[in-house]
Order: structure tokens, then C-alpha cells, then sequence
């Protein structure tokens, strides 16, 4: 009895899997039926002049082609009570690469104050990281000179103190959007309640302690970068406070440093006492910021950061020459590998003949001749004679021995006896001041000096010019060649820096080049290029085609931003 209920048993459970079996093969044959017919007519007509092999696979491939296999789509498993729901910013954040984070810290930033390129930098270059997708924040001190206009909209966050060796000092801050750029701003009223930006007594405590506010603020705001981009001297103590005192917080561990160098002349040298008086470096660190018997905030950047730029190709070359170098080329020669150049842009919606309210008309390329209706205005202006037939050249700088004025008075007198007029505008060195008006009552209507400076003017220059002279024995990189090219008049320039990567000489046999260029820092050889485009100036043709040129050049921020980004994301 017990086998033969065994051999039911077995028997009952052969049937069913041979069913099971059945029905699987059943559910997963398609269903053909209605394609073959509707594939009928044309496989008939196929019949007509093909054999009937190949018309049945011709038919069994058309079935194949048309026939759908339904699959069934697997059910969902309800989730553990337990588990987590995704919020949708994390969904987001998921479907959404995220923002690349930079903290810009500078001395000055246009439009709140500003006093060389740094804040034209700091003014143009965040807003256009953003543009490309970034989330660039720009931070600075609060100065008492930033209009009050600005002051009145600012939003306070809130304040925390800041050690600085022995001190322990109050940080308030503050926050003020522009132009889709959050900017931060560093109060306290002991260090910064004071006329002007740079040059007081004590500007190595007050840097250093910006340098370190700006990390303290971090926790104010919430924001911990991907990168802390710090520039010049004034926040170069930046990465050194980073990896001294906040790599063991989990919030600093990652943060990468880069560090621009604007001007390597500036690099903030002091005696060796503020390295524990001011710095409250540990003494096994001391050797970031020493050098030369120095204490040297520049110095501490280069070995601190994770790259070190500066701000054109050319200029990274030459400060790793002892002429250059203001005698950090030893340590940059040493560092070169995380050395690099990116030369800077302008804003070419701000700087732009077409709209700006400076010019008594707006022009562009295809209006160029309302070009000489600025000249001669600006002429009118100082009380000078129109003559289209006489070359104007320009000059908007500060004077100073970088800038090249050295050349420009040792031939002032033979540059005044060629048919031509000059017009300079900046304030600098009192020597050069002092001459550069002597010479101007000399040559009165052909030269024409105003020591101060003013935005309104600077561009009715720009406009008014024809040519636009720049012979620096050093440019990092350089702003006026490029707005002066933007407004159609030409550059003259010596080949150094930012200079030498902006401006191309004129070829007159291609017609290719924007402007005039020099090598030796030389007078002689300053005037044969001054002499070179007054020459072009009176062959109309080639005057012309330099001008296309020089306004076809692209010198937006753009480009620029892009190769940060590039440099942000290999750090």
C-alpha cells in the first residue's frame, strides 16, 4: 500500500510539472496570427516572381520584424519601515551634477571699492564662474570708503571672534547680492574704519586677520568650498591658516587652495617677529612664511596652496627670472610645477563704444567714423586743435617706474617735434607728476596732462584715441590694451606679460595683428614703434583692417572662467 500511494504520488507530481511546463511554453510564443494576415497582400504579391522558399522566409522574417513580446513588469517590493524616503532635494541632487563652490577672497572689489585690476578682477570674474555653473562667492573687508548706498542694502549675518596669536577679535559680517554674486563683507570698525585701502602702519595685522576671518566665517554662513581661491598679498596667509590650523575640523579637511599672484612686487614682507607675534604660527611651520630673513606672506601662499596662478602665460614665465621675480624666483622655480598663467578678461558689456554714456557718441565697427567725432570733442575738451590728419595717443595709467615713464620722458622732446598729440591721464610718483607737467607747459596743445583720475574720462580717452601707448617694463596683465581695443584704437605696447599674450604686432603684407609691439625695455625702440603706427595711421586701408582687428578680438571673461573651472576641477 505504502508503494503504490508512493508511485501515485510521483505520478500526480510528474503531471503537474509537465502543465507547468506546458503553460510556460504556451505564455511565451507569440501571438502571430494577426500579423501574418495583415502581411498577406504583400507576401502574395512577393510569390509572383520569387520562389516559395524564399517568400516563406521572407514572411517568417517579416512575423519576426512586427512581433512584440509582452513583458510583464516586476512588482515592486514595498520599502522597510525603517528605511529612509529620499527628500526631493536629494532626488535633485541626484539627477543634478553638483555646483562647484568657490570662496573668492581679495583686498577690493568692484563696484564697492576698487583700486587696480584686482577689483576689476574680483568684480567680473565670479559672476561669469556662475554664469557657467558654478557657485562663486566673493569675500572682503568692510571698508569705511565702500559707499553707504551699499552699506544701507547689506544684510547682517552675524559675528564671531577671531584668535590672531595673542588677540581675540570681533568679525561681524555682512552680505550684499550683485550681479547674481553673494558677496560677504568682514567688519571691524578697529582694523578697517579708515580712510583708504592699503598703506597704514600696522597693514600686516590687518590682512592677517582678514585672512583668518575669512575661514571663521565659513561656520557663520554654512558654505564650505570645493576651493578657497585667495589673491595677492593681502589674502595670501589664507592657505597657510588652512593647513596650520583647520584641516583636523571635518568640514576644512577637503578644501583645496589656489592662489593668484596680480603683482609679484606687493608681496607683503615684514620681520620675522610677526610670525609669532601676529601669525601665532607652531614652530614647526615658521618655514611657510620665511624667506630671505623675512617674514613673507607671498612666500607662505606659494607653499601652501594647491596651485599658484597668475594672471597671463607670459607673466608665469617671467617671475621664474630673477628680473621679474622681486626675489621669489628661487621658490617659484622650485614650485613650478603648480605654476600656471591665465590671462584676465574685461567686461565687454561695461567697456563698450556702442553703450556707453561716457562718449559724446557711440559708435561701433560699422559706424567707426563717429570714432573722429570723439576725438575731437575729447580734443575740444583740453583745449587742444582737431586735425583727423594728426594721430592722438592716449595714455590711462598710473605713474610709476613699472609703467614705463621712464621711457616716455627721456623722448618726450623729439616725440613733440613729430605731428602728433598726446593726452595722459593717472596719478602716481611725484617725480613723474611733477615732470609730466613741467612738459606739458612746454608743449602746450600737443600734450596734455591730468594728474588725477576719473572713470568718465578714462573712457572718453579710450574712444577719442587713436592710438593707445602702454610701454611697462612689466605687466602682469594689463586691462587698457584690451579696453582700448575694444573701442577701436590701437595699442602700442611693449612685449612683456599680459601685453605680449593680448596684442599681436601688425603684419601689413597679411593684414593680420591688432597693434605695435616692442621687445628691450628701451626708448629708442619704444619710439620706432610709436613711429611704425603713425606710419599706418596715414595708409587707410591698413588703418582700417587693424581696427577690425583689434574691436573683432575677444576679450569677454568667458574664456578665462572656463580655464578656472578647468583648474578647479583637476585640483
Amino acid at each position: 500500500m505504502d508503494t503504490e500511494k508512493k508511485t501515485t504520488a510521483k505520478v500526480k507530481t510528474a503531471k503537474k510539472a509537465d502543465e507547468n511546463v506546458k503553460e510556460i511554453k504556451t505564455e511565451a510564443k507569440p501571438k502571430v496570427a494577426k500579423t501574418a494576415k495583415t502581411t498577406a497582400p504583400a507576401d502574395k504579391k512577393v510569390s509572383e516572381t520569387k520562389p516559395k522558399k524564399v517568400v516563406e522566409k521572407a514572411a517568417v522574417d517579416v512575423v519576426k520584424a512586427e512581433t512584440k513580446v509582452e513583458v510583464k513588469p516586476v512588482e515592486e517590493k514595498p520599502a522597510p519601515k525603517n528605511a529612509k524616503v529620499a527628500t526631493k532635494e536629494e532626488k535633485q541632487a541626484v539627477q543634478e551634477p553638483a555646483k562647484k563652490k568657490i570662496l573668492f577672497l581679495a583686498g577690493e572689489s568692484a563696484p564697492f571699492i576698487r583700486t587696480g585690476g584686482l577689483g576689476d578682477v574680483a568684480g567680473a570674474l565670479p559672476a561669469t564662474l556662475n554664469a557657467l555653473g558654478a557657485d562663486a562667492r566673493v569675500i572682503l573687508p568692510l571698508y569705511m570708503d565702500i559707499p553707504q548706498d551699499f552699506k544701507n542694502a547689506m544684510r547682517y549675518i552675524g559675528s564671531v571672534y577671531v584668535t590672531l596669536a595673542w588677540r581675540y577679535q570681533y568679525c561681524g559680517l555682512f552680505s550684499y547680492n550683485y550681479n547674481g554674486v553673494t558677496y560677504y563683507f568682514v567688519d571691524n570698525e578697529y582694523y578697517f574704519k579708515r580712510n583708504g585701502v592699503y598703506g597704514h602702519y600696522d597693514d600686516a595685522e590687518r590682512f592677517a586677520f582678514f585672512s583668518k576671518a575669512c575661514l571663521e566665517a565659513l561656520r557663520l554662513i554654512d558654505f564650505y568650498p570645493d576651493v578657497i581661491h585667495a589673491n595677492d598679498w593681502h589674502t595670501a596667509l589664507a592657505p597657510v591658516f588652512l593647513d596650520c590650523f583647520y584641516r583636523g575640523i571635518p568640514e576644512y579637511r577637503n578644501i583645496k587652495s589656489v592662489f593668484t599672484i596680480h603683482n609679484i612686487e606687493f608681496q607683503g614682507k615684514y620681520g620675522e617677529e610677526l610670525i609669532t607675534d601676529i601669525l601665532g604660527l607652531p614652530e614647526d611651520k615658521h618655514s611657510l612664511v620665511k624667506y630671505a630673513k623675512c617674514t613673507n606672506f607671498m612666500k607662505g601662499a606659494i607653499e601652501s596652496s594647491n596651485s599658484v596662478t597668475t594672471v597671463s602665460p607670459s607673466y608665469a614665465n617671467e617671475i621664474m627670472d630673477r628680473y621679474y621675480s622681486y626675489g621669489l624666483d628661487n621658490i617659484l622655480r622650485q614650485r613650478g610645477y603648480k605654476l600656471c598663467g591665465i590671462v584676465n578678461g574685461i567686461d565687454t558689456d561695461l567697456y563698450n563704444p556702442a553703450t556707453d554714456k561716457a562718449l559724446f557718441k557711440n559708435y561701433d565697427f560699422t559706424t567707426i567714423e563717429d570714432k573722429q567725432i570723439n576725438k575731437r570733442e575729447l580734443l575740444k575738451m583740453f583745449d587742444m586743435n582737431f586735425n583727423s590728419n594728426t594721430p592722438l595717443i592716449g595714455m590711462v595709467t598710473r605713474l610709476t617706474e613699472q609703467k614705463g615713464l621712464d621711457l616716455l620722458v627721456a623722448r618726450i622732446d623729439q616725440l613733440m617735434q613729430s605731428d602728433l598729440q598726446i593726452i595722459i591721464l593717472g596719478k602716481g610718483d611725484w617725480k613723474y607728476e611733477n615732470k609730466l607737467q613741467e612738459l606739458q607747459n612746454r608743449y602746450y596743445g600737443k600734450l596734455k596732462v591730468i594728474i588725477n583720475f576719473s572713470t568718465d574720462i578714462a573712457n572718453k580717452i579710450y574712444a577719442g584715441s587713436d592710438m593707445f601707448l602702454m610701454p611697462s617694463k612689466f605687466e602682469p596683465c594689463g586691462l587698457s590694451q584690451m579696453i582700448a581695443m575694444r573701442y577701436g584704437t590701437i595699442p602700442i605696447v611693449r612685449r612683456t606679460g599680459g601685453l605680449n599674450d593680448t596684442v599681436i604686432g601688425f603684419n601689413p603684407q597679411e593684414l593680420t595683428g591688432n597693434g605695435f609691439t616692442f621687445y628691450s625695455f628701451n626708448a629708442d625702440d619704444m619710439c620706432d614703434a610709436i613711429y611704425r603706427a603713425v606710419g599706418t595711421y596715414h595708409n587707410k586701408r591698413e588703418w582700417i583692417s587693424l581696427i577690425a582687428n583689434a574691436m573683432s578680438a575677444d576679450f569677454s571673461w568667458k574664456a578665462s572662467a572656463s580655464k578656472y573651472l578647468e583648474l578647479y576641477d583637476r585640483l
